[in-house]
């Protein structure tokens, strides 16, 4: 573990020892580690395996596990209904906590709201997170997308950008709908809507190609996924444009990207505490009761990766935690 990580993984295991101190009976049957707390935290998102950004909050969720001895079960799917199926199987097994995601909140109702209603304290993490406390859940973890939007959109602006493309790669997915929506009000204008797929990104590419090619006064495009944001640098080389590229969310392509000057900056949610700091929250409430935010989210962003900065994020990322 890195050194910055590991100062972290004091930092917030701190209080987690002090509880296990507090309730020794001295009789020596208190735990000299963390290792053996007999927790097992269920980890939901709809993030699949293999994709760049759902990786690193796995590795955070792995991490806080081996950190704090506590079972970590991680599984992603992209698709509503399996991922309610997950959240229901994880139910059925009696988790000590969950961790889902809510990009789609409404499929997941009843699932969340069966493990509420058994007993499960549930942390939501990423999207969904204005309807957290409404579905019962302890706590949110994650960017404020509407906040991150309007950022992106007045950095945009300041860069000279007027006319912008706003890729969405996910259809439903409330929280890519509120990143454009918040780059409107950063602009000052509506950008151009473009739906593509993430699963099929040589499609996305010609799209985004096509719409740069019909409408040559765009000179921004703005990519909600690291993986797209490659794809809309391919797309403005063969169209021929000049417009500046951005992204939200950090991959290694993303980040040579910066280095290159072929992307303008990146929006960093920073995914890699969306997957530790529940599994610290929940652990402290299994086993002291605490809760973190008072109601309200436990913020990870949004920072800015640009040239400024990026050779200093470009090792973190390589180990997999930014």
């Amino acid at each position: 573990m890195a050194a910055p990580q590991r100062l972290l993984a004091l930092a917030v295991a701190a209080p987690l020892l002090l509880v296990a101190c507090s309730t020794d009976d001295g009789s020596g049957g208190g735990s000299e580690d963390s290792g053996d707390r007999d927790l097992t935290i269920s980890v939901v998102t709809h993030g699949s395996a293999g994709d760049a950004f759902w990786d690193v909050v796995q590795n955070g969720a792995d991490a806080a596990g081996e950190d704090l001895g506590v079972s970590v079960d991680y599984q992603g799917d992209g698709d509503p209904q399996r991922q309610s199926q997950l959240v229901d199987a994880a139910v059925n097994q009696d988790v000590d906590g969950l961790v889902v995601s809510m990009a789609n909140p409404d499929a997941l109702h009843d699932s969340i709201a069966a493990a509420v209603e058994a007993g499960i304290p549930v942390v939501t993490i990423n999207s969904g997170g204005e309807r957290s406390a409404e579905f019962g859940a302890i706590g949110h973890v994650g960017q404020d997308e509407a906040i991150a939007g309007r950022g992106a959109g007045r950095r945009l602006a300041a860069d000279g950008a007027h006319d912008v493309l706003c890729v969405v790669h996910e259809a439903g997915n409330v929280g890519l709908e509120q990143r454009c929506a918040g780059a409107a009000e950063g602009l000052g204008r509506e950008p151009v809507l473009l739906e593509v797929d993430i699963n099929d990104l040589e499609t996305a590419r010609s799209a985004i190609t096509s719409q740069l090619q019909t409408d040559a006064g765009i000179d921004g495009v703005l990519t909600l996924n690291s993986a797209v944001a490659a794809v809309a640098v391919a797309a403005a080389s063969d169209a021929g444009s000049d417009a500046q590229i951005a992204t939200f969310d950090l991959n290694q392509d993303v980040i040579r990207g910066i280095q290159a000057g072929d992307i303008s900056f990146a929006v960093d949610q920073q995914q890699y505490e969306q997957g530790y700091l529940p599994i610290v929250m929940l652990t402290l409430y299994a086993e002291n009761l605490n809760t973190v935010g008072g109601g309200r989210p436990v913020l990870t962003g949004p920072g800015i990766v640009d040239a400024s900065n990026v050779d200093a994020i470009a090792d973190l990322a390589s180990a997999g935690t930014r």
